[in-house]
């Protein structure tokens, strides 16, 4: 078992540093009056006990999160830009670490019980929770949004719930992926065409369909994708090797490649900065859709990269992560191996 040859601690280079090449960071000044709309919201669903739920909002930092991955949203936009995260941690955490780890099944029929408010908008809102909120979040999302942008949502939601399904059954198998699979089904498992929606979103922009089947913006959306889940797996490796999850790129790495931890964080840091280099390439091929297009595509682009330079940053700051690690310098952090169950 890998987990018993792991070292005692392992050194991270500053991810943000590299994404920071290409992605700005700035914050949106409404994040106080969004956090508590927002937390009214998900403490009215009654998800959680109160301890697990004080946990989840607090460790989590999701209203930070929100504030530093969409810094030009309004205040209603970015209410619903925090119901998101809500709904999507939760949800992730249930398969990641909750009764459902390792139940494919049993996501199975959750993911069935959500198609069902996907399909059948007038519906009465369902009372399984995390449906429920995805119901509400489904009759924010459709008040503003564009028709193409909410069809893209609901596209990737298939996807990356589909994939949540998928990784349960790797974790019930104890399979450990090869890394080019690992990175198709991890731009799945981490959203990243529901984040681009939700980007969309969160401006109101209208972005014609041609747009998005272009192949220099798919490459775009592939790259971008890779730049958000790339730093997740380096970041929230110690928590889920904790947790005995195996699901992570690191992991991949060592499997495929037979290197120790810390080789293999060097070898996928590597990588994250070739991908900033491919994204550099990329955006430099742009082809012109129209002066209106070009001018609705630069503002989302430029959303995109806040959202990934924020989400980076965020992996540093929330305590889900780095519990207990001062991140206030991040130039080849030293980071502890936390010990198994320790979350």
């Amino acid at each position: 078992m890998i987990s018993s040859t792991l070292p005692s601690q392992f050194c991270l280079q500053d991810l943000a540093a590299i994404t920071g090449r290409v992605c700005e960071l700035r914050v949106n000044p409404h994040q106080p009056e969004a956090d508590r709309e927002a937390r009214a919201w998900f403490n009215s669903i009654g998800l959680y006990d109160d301890r697990k739920r004080s946990k989840f909002l607090n460790y989590g930092k999701f209203d930070l999160f929100a504030a530093l991955s969409f810094p030009d949203a309004d205040l209603k936009h970015l209410v619903t830009c925090l119901m998101f995260f809500f709904w999507a941690f939760s949800t992730d955490d249930l398969s990641d670490e909750g009764d459902l780890q390792s139940r494919p099944d049993d996501v199975q029929a959750g993911h069935d019980i959500s198609v069902r408010v996907v399909n059948e908008p007038g519906a009465p809102r369902p009372e399984y929770p995390y449906a429920a909120m995805f119901y509400d979040l489904l009759e924010r999302f459709r008040e503003t949004s564009t028709l193409g942008a909410y069809k893209r949502f609901i596209r990737a939601w298939e996807e990356w719930s589909g994939s949540q399904v998928t990784q349960s059954r790797n974790r019930s198998q104890d399979r450990i992926p090869s890394v080019d699979e690992f990175i198709l089904m991890r731009r799945a498992t981490i959203g990243g065409a529901m984040v681009e929606a939700i980007v969309e979103y969160s401006l109101d922009l209208d972005l014609p369909d041609e747009v998005f089947e272009n192949p220099i913006i798919r490459a775009m959306s592939d790259a971008t994708n890779d730049l958000m889940t790339w730093p997740n797996d380096l970041c929230s490796f110690n928590k889920e090797q904790s947790d005995g999850d195996y699901q992570n790129l690191v992991f991949c790495v060592m499997n495929e490649r037979k290197v120790g931890l810390q080789e293999a964080i060097n070898i996928l840091t590597e990588m994250l900065a070739q991908r900033v280099n491919d994204y550099i390439e990329l955006k430099n091929q742009l082809p012109s859709f129209g002066t209106d297009v070009d001018k609705e595509l630069a503002r989302y682009l430029h959303a995109l990269e806040n959202f990934v330079q924020g989400t980076v940053l965020w992996y540093y700051l929330s305590p889900r992560y780095f519990r207990g690690v001062d991140v206030t310098n991040r130039d080849n952090l030293v980071v502890p191996l936390f010990k198994s169950g320790v979350f």
